[in-house]
């Protein structure tokens, strides 16, 4: 009996110490998991790409946002109720265009100051003018840094995400586009020989390109391409001899929402008959917004872009 006990005592003792460090494991999770969907507390202070200091004694709940990426990284967090004012060019989404307009490139400063906002969301492409007088209207302006790759991207949506009191969505968005990005480049890393691709941003007789330090380069990068015009800085300007140095494998156009016909734009070039990708008619016209814009868009574009390339792999 007495040694029947003892074993008893034993088990007793083991399942207590076994139910503590469940209980303590659970907890731990617990408090892990809480420490992860922490949201913003306020009152905030931030400093934003032109390094000025702010302070949100509590999250937006006017804002205007005066760019389309800005406004497709606002809503993407979830602040539909809370934007009352974007740019007459936002055309996503579709509840983006519902919104009061406050001018294009051009901010009518004046309309802005009227919604009387608590947030204004802008970025470094700006005029600084403009942003300036509606500082002096006592309306808190976020400047994000203008993107030129993901990670800045990122940063710019956990910035609005902080301010906004959103940064699990934030979090959510990261998480999603990282994933899918990953997923994609996994995919092309099999192409053993990248094929060569020129982008054409606006058609003839000027027509641009994207060189180096944009994104349109960066997702060809991430996507196993070559840019033809890599060793060009920006979005520079270019002539028909230059393209034919080039000789792309691939031509990509981006202006299909203003030039009716952007393949047979390409075509029509005399100069251009005998260039590989116009005589394989490898030529595509994508979506200039998914590979223009840094926003939660951007990894729709590098799908857009990879399987006008690579259409093989996306067969199925």
């Amino acid at each position: 009996m007495k040694k029947f006990s003892y074993l008893a005592f034993l088990l007793v003792l083991a399942l207590s110490v076994m139910i503590g460090c469940s209980s303590n494991d659970d907890q731990a999770s617990e408090s892990e998991e809480k420490a992860e969907t922490k949201e913003t507390e306020f009152p905030l202070t931030v400093t934003d790409a032109t390094d000025n200091e702010l302070t949100f004694e509590k999250k937006a709940e006017k804002i205007v946002s005066v760019l389309p990426s800005n406004t497709e990284i606002a809503f993407a967090l979830g602040l539909d109720d809370e934007i009352i004012g974007v740019t007459s060019l936002d055309n996503y989404p579709k509840e983006a265009t519902e919104k009061e307009t406050i001018g294009d490139f051009q901010i009518n400063v004046e309309k802005v100051i009227s919604l009387e906002p608590d947030l204004v969301l802008a970025d470094e492409s700006v005029d600084e003018d403009a942003l300036d007088q509606i500082r002096d209207a006592d309306i808190q302006v976020l400047v994000v840094k203008t993107a030129e790759n993901f990670d800045e991207v990122y940063d710019a949506i956990h910035l609005i995400g902080e301010v906004t009191g959103t940064t699990e969505q934030a979090d959510k968005i990261e998480s999603d586009m990282e994933e899918k990005l990953a997923s994609l480049s996994d995919k092309v890393a099999e192409i053993e020989e990248p094929k060569s691709v020129y982008v054409e941003i606006s058609p003839a007789p000027e027509t641009y390109t994207a060189g180096k330090n944009t994104f349109i380069n960066t997702i060809l990068e991430k996507i196993n391409a070559e840019n033809s015009a890599g060793d060009l800085e920006g979005w520079p300007q270019v002539n028909e001899e230059a393209v034919i140095e080039m000789d792309p494998d691939i031509i990509i156009t981006t202006y299909g929402s203003y030039v009716e016909d952007p393949i047979k734009e390409i075509t029509d070039r005399k100069a251009w008959s005998d260039l590989t990708a116009v005589k394989n008619k490898e030529i595509y016209d994508v979506n200039e917004d998914l590979v223009s814009r840094p926003g939660p868009r951007l990894v729709e574009g590098a799908e857009e872009l990879a399987k006008a390339i690579y259409p093989d792999l996306f067969a199925n």
